[in-house]
Formats: C-alpha cells, sequence, structure tokens
C-alpha cells in the first residue's frame, strides 16, 4: 500500500470519529457507485449528508479542502442521486468536507466544513 493510501485511511478514521463526536451517525464509508466514490455517507436528524475527506501531511500547498475539484464535486452529486434514490430520500442534502493535516510525528489538525459546497452553483 502506498504512502498516500495510508495517509488517506488514517485520514477518513479520523474524519469518522469526529463525525460521529458530532453527533452524525454513518451511514456508509467509501460507498460507490460507478466511477464515483462517497468516502463518508451520515446522518444528521433528517438530513443526508455526503462527505469528502481530504488529508494531507502538510498545507504547504495550500490547505486540504482547496484540493476538492469541480470535477469531484459534479461526481458527488451524481453519486448523492443515486444514493437517495436507491433509499428512496426525498428530503434534504448536504454535502461537507473535512479537511485535515496529518503531519509526521502524528499530530492532526481537523476542520470540518459544514454545507461546504453545493455542486452547480
Amino acid at each position: 500500500m502506498t504512502d498516500n493510501i495510508i495517509l488517506g485511511q488514517k485520514g477518513e478514521t479520523l474524519a469518522q470519529q469526529h463525525l460521529e463526536t458530532e453527533g452524525l451517525k454513518i451511514l456508509a464509508q467509501n460507498w460507490r457507485t460507478g466511477r464515483a466514490e462517497v468516502d463518508i455517507i451520515a446522518q444528521e436528524g433528517n438530513i443526508i449528508v455526503f462527505v469528502e475527506v481530504k488529508t494531507r501531511s502538510s498545507d504547504r500547498f495550500g490547505p486540504p479542502e482547496f484540493f476538492v475539484t469541480p470535477q469531484q464535486k459534479r461526481m458527488l452529486a451524481g453519486a448523492a442521486s443515486v444514493y437517495c434514490e436507491q433509499i428512496e430520500h426525498p428530503g434534504e442534502i448536504r454535502f461537507d468536507v473535512v479537511s485535515i493535516i496529518l503531519r509526521d510525528d502524528g499530530k492532526a489538525k481537523l476542520e470540518y466544513l459544514r454545507d461546504a459546497f453545493w455542486p452547480g452553483l
């Protein structure tokens, strides 16, 4: 396994733990449809939350959340549509980002960005 994959997995674990402490219920992790993958799908009340986790070892090139590309946003929106159709969820959805800097010394800086983006806007 490459260092980037290991870093990403550690970040997703930290993100899941943080979301749970924030009161969200984790519904799925690494959920796939077609070419799209959603890192974490959670529920907060009646809202289904689609979470993109971005983990980096430093912010030398900018904060991790800056690396959610327009293409990723479109793919997340498509995946959200499929997921909501599958579970017959007619209600509200939200797109969040968990930004993590996980340094070599094991210290982590986590930022949770609720309503981080809305694809297409």
